[in-house]
């Protein structure tokens, strides 16, 4: 059940920032980015890859890892990065983004794969949800689209992700290819993971706030 309502939650209180927080203080999510990212880099090494190299090949892992950063590269394409917080402001466009939507939402279905038996996963995807959901509902309430797709697109986009452990759950999927599914995840997770901790500096250079975070992020993964 946690696994189905955390994300939910997560889309939800990042939504909540925007309306009830952002009017009236400035967002900057630079160091809460960093802190995902390294979060999420932290519970990947320490809690999904063992489990994958525990059942599977080592090449065969390897070939499944690449496909999965192949993949989120591939996905970033048309999305324009906006899965680590890349998003591109256009008020004159009123075009409703399937490119974007379409991108998010594989992005999302593939992150609810490994959130069933990993609780440190789930935190970890939790944190990165929120400042994305953030720039996400900051993006589509300063485009020009209806309200009512905008609302759309974030239903959507919020249940993505539990469809995704749903699937892994109700489906009669071996473990193999759970297995297999994760390490593509793996890959995903290390992409999106590492162009966070470099896109969240200033000219790609590291400061102390930002040292500090990371290093909390990490030490907080390892120890939960």
């Amino acid at each position: 059940m946690i696994s189905f309502l955390a994300p939910i939650l997560a889309v939800g209180f990042g939504v909540a920032i925007v309306f009830f927080y952002s009017k009236s203080h400035p967002l900057n999510l630079k160091l809460f980015l960093a802190f995902s990212g390294a979060f999420l880099l932290s519970t990947t090494i320490f809690e999904l890859l063992p489990e994958v190299y525990s059942h599977l090949d080592t090449k065969q892992i390897g070939v499944f890892i690449m496909s999965g950063i192949l993949l989120q590269i591939l996905l970033e394409f048309f999305s324009k990065g906006a899965e680590h917080g890349h998003v591109h402001f256009q008020k004159s466009n009123s075009n409703f983004p399937w490119f974007l939507f379409i991108s998010l939402g594989i992005h999302a279905f593939f992150e609810g794969f490994p959130l069933k038996d990993h609780n440190n996963i789930i935190i970890g995807v939790v944190i990165h949800k929120i400042p994305i959901a953030v720039l996400i509902t900051t993006y589509l309430l300063k485009s020009k689209l209806q309200t009512t797709k905008v609302v759309l697109f974030l239903i959507i986009f919020t249940l993505m992700t539990p469809l995704g452990a749903i699937s892994s759950e109700l489906f009669n999927i071996s473990s193999n290819v759970i297995h297999s599914i994760n390490a593509i995840v793996i890959g995903m997770f290390f992409h999106i993971s590492t162009i966070i901790l470099f896109e969240s500096s200033e000219g790609h250079h590291f400061n102390l706030n930002k040292i500090l975070m990371i290093l909390s992020a990490v030490v907080l993964a390892y120890f939960i």
